[in-house]
């Protein structure tokens, strides 16, 4: 496979036997074999009951997605991504990063063979602080980003260098209301549902600078389609930085009670659920995911969803004590919130039912975290003892009643 000067071998495992193209959705036949959807759903269509590549007649035609393959296919095109991006950027800065004058002539020249300019500006803002710094407070430079951004098409590679230089001088711009404007997030919502990983990390980076008070997290999660795909990007299918820089952004837009409502109603709960059931995602997605469900539980809508999930509670209960301290102080006022705070009985049976419970807050009680998280750990601790009290007046109870007999 040669994609202009990038020569890429594709795994063998990643072809669909039957057209031998890189597979966009994995699924497995019963006989073991895995095709790409649209493949074989065609070959079964047609009125076909083998498997094509064994000639096996299938036993049933059930097609069960092969999610680990899918994660490495995504791993993999990230990487061919990546490597393209940097084979780009390699060219120009061979023959020399461009000087301060050059760039104030390729910034002039931005709508002539625009790529090649933004990629040498990519470049030269990639070489220094000082570089960085320039472009920043260049006359006429972010005026003319932002005009870009605010008029660009549906060019994807384009808009993806616009918002590299955007990433790389972010910390530079001491004005970022533009980035607020319709237009412009209409830029930045089109790389996150088009952008390679990659460019999707650079504009949630952007996104999570730009939200700074309660207006701002307000337009950014306002802007149609935004949070859905913040929350889409929580897929536990995708690169862990991605989820990473996702989960970032959405506590930094997270403060205004509308915000919170939004993401509830978009399902970002379960989104959470699932990363926190993974046994594989990284300390700090952990840390995140239990972050952003403790500020959801002071929402009433997020706290109603929350209790009546036990699944996830137990989840929670589990990372005390497992993941790191930050990872425990999240998870322990989450379950406090819920079950202490605002007491709802669909929760504290739950965090009853979890395994070692009651054993965690007893080592927290006795442990070296702050006094609050102690004193949380003792009123959960209090649960377990109602608990335990209820259930041996119930059997008391059906005593009574047994022995007249």
């Amino acid at each position: 496979m040669r994609r202009d000067d990038l020569y890429i071998t594709v795994p063998s495992p990643f072809r669909c036997p039957i057209s031998l193209d890189v597979m966009k959705s994995p699924v497995s036949l019963c006989t073991g074999v895995t095709y790409d959807r649209a493949s074989i759903q065609r070959w079964l269509d047609s009125g076909n009951n083998t498997c094509p590549a064994t000639m096996q007649v299938l036993q049933n035609k059930e097609l069960v997605p092969n999610r680990n393959l899918q994660r490495l296919i995504q791993i993999w095109s990230d990487s061919v991504a990546r490597r393209q991006v940097e084979a780009e950027l390699a060219a120009p800065s061979s023959v020399d990063v461009p000087s301060q004058d050059q760039v104030k002539l390729l910034v002039k020249q931005l709508d002539n063979n625009c790529f090649s300019s933004l990629t040498k500006i990519v470049c030269f803002a990639r070489e220094s602080e000082e570089n960085r710094e320039f472009l920043a407070r260049m006359d006429g430079f972010l005026n003319a980003v932002f005009d870009f951004m605010r008029n660009a098409e549906s060019d994807i590679k384009l808009i993806e260098q616009i918002v590299r230089i955007m990433d790389l001088i972010q910390s530079k711009i001491l004005d970022k209301k533009p980035l607020l404007e319709s237009n412009c997030l209409s830029t930045i919502l089109l790389v996150l549902q088009r952008g390679i990983s990659e460019s999707q990390i650079q504009s949630l980076r952007l996104l999570e600078s730009t939200a700074i008070d309660g207006e701002s997290k307000l337009k950014i999660a306002e802007k149609e389609g935004l949070v859905v795909e913040l929350v889409k990007s929580l897929n536990k299918e995708k690169d862990q930085r991605l989820i990473e820089a996702s989960l970032s952004c959405l506590s930094a837009i997270m403060k205004p009670k509308r915000v919170k409502t939004k993401v509830i109603h978009n399902r970002i709960i379960p989104e959470l659920k699932s990363l926190l059931s993974e046994p594989n995602m990284s300390v700090s997605i952990v840390e995140k995911s239990l972050k952003l469900l403790e500020t959801l539980s002071f929402c009433k809508e997020g706290r109603v969803e929350i209790r009546h999930d036990s699944i996830l509670l137990q989840a929670v209960v589990q990372k005390v004590l497992k993941v790191s301290n930050k990872s425990t102080e999240h998870a322990v006022t989450l379950l406090w919130s819920v079950c202490c705070l605002f007491r709802e009985e669909k929760a504290q049976e739950a965090v009853v039912s979890s395994s070692n419970g009651m054993t965690k807050f007893l080592l927290l009680m006795q442990s070296d975290f702050s006094s609050a998280i102690r004193q949380m750990s003792a009123d959960l601790l209090k649960i377990f003892r109602v608990n335990s009290n209820s259930c041996l007046s119930s059997y008391d109870t059906k005593t009574t009643h047994i022995m007249p007999c």
